[in-house]
């Protein structure tokens, strides 16, 4: 595991590099203990399967990114895809596996890990505390931060929406046209993983699925994310609709420009030769 950026976080908040000899120290304790890997290759694969005894299709589906959210129940075990948003390219969201068991929570990430990176500075605070068995605080620390990304995208988005509205009724141009394409695509990619998580965590919230450990206060918390996807799903449909309507209102306007454009050209005197 030396090859891979690994991190062993306690239930405490006190974190130390994930070593193997580390993690099956942690194994072989008693002690609550989260491991974050990032990417998965030979050596972690082999933990994953035979240290922590977690299932094949598991820890195969872990090594492949690329997948929609969802939540599946092995024994002694819950398996979870969640995505967030990314600023610099929302087009392409952020993945995290996460092998969740009362014992030990197991996270998969590829890249810098920035909001894992906050999940471990907010363990320490109230809010991982208000949540009983650690399981579920860091699950639910993991989803929170990830489903908060989403808003300060979606936020530049209203705000670029505004801003070429307004440049398309002063001058249309081809590059406003094909930077709301570009707008458009990037929602279609972040409606294809929001409304499956909000899924998700509708089947979670009904029942279907079962979280074991969790309490009916902690499904206070859940359900408050369950309506932040709630109504980040709204804002990815009203923004499309905005986009849709931006996109009318510049071909419109290049229409009756052109159209403008004509009638002078109709009326204007024309030079007859004898």
């Amino acid at each position: 595991m030396a090859r891979m950026r690994s991190t062993l976080t306690y239930a405490d908040g006190t974190t130390a590099e994930a070593t193997r000899d580390a993690v099956h120290t942690a194994l072989g304790g008693d002690a609550f203990f989260w491991l974050d890997l990032d990417g998965v290759d030979d050596d972690a694969c082999r933990l994953l399967l035979q240290d922590f005894g977690f299932h094949p299709l598991a820890v195969e589906d872990a090594e492949h990114f690329g997948q929609r959210p969802k939540i599946d129940e092995y024994d002694g075990f819950t398996y979870l895809v969640i995505h967030g948003a990314q600023a610099d390219t929302p087009s392409v969201t952020q993945e995290v596996h996460v092998f969740y068991s009362p014992k030990h929570v197991v996270t998969v990430h590829r890249g810098a890990g920035d909001v894992l990176d906050t999940v471990r500075r907010r363990m320490t605070r109230h809010r991982a505390a208000a949540l009983s068995p650690p399981e579920i605080s860091i699950l639910y620390l993991v989803v929170d931060s990830l489903v908060d990304t989403f808003f300060p995208v979606l936020a530049r988005f209203d705000d670029r929406i505004d801003e070429i509205e307004d440049a398309i009724l002063e001058l249309p141009t081809d590059e406003q046209l094909g930077e709301l394409f570009d707008m458009k695509r990037t929602l279609v990619s972040l409606r294809k993983v929001i409304t499956p998580q909000r899924d998700m965590f509708a089947t979670l919230l009904s029942g279907v699925s079962v979280l074991p450990g969790m309490t009916p206060e902690d499904e206070r918390y859940f359900r408050d994310l369950y309506d932040h996807l709630i109504r980040i799903s709204d804002l990815v449909d009203s923004y499309r609709d905005l986009l849709t309507g931006a996109m009318d209102t510049h071909l419109s306007t290049v229409s009756n420009r052109l159209n403008v454009v004509m009638k002078q050209l109709a009326s204007s005197p024309r030079c007859s030769f004898h």
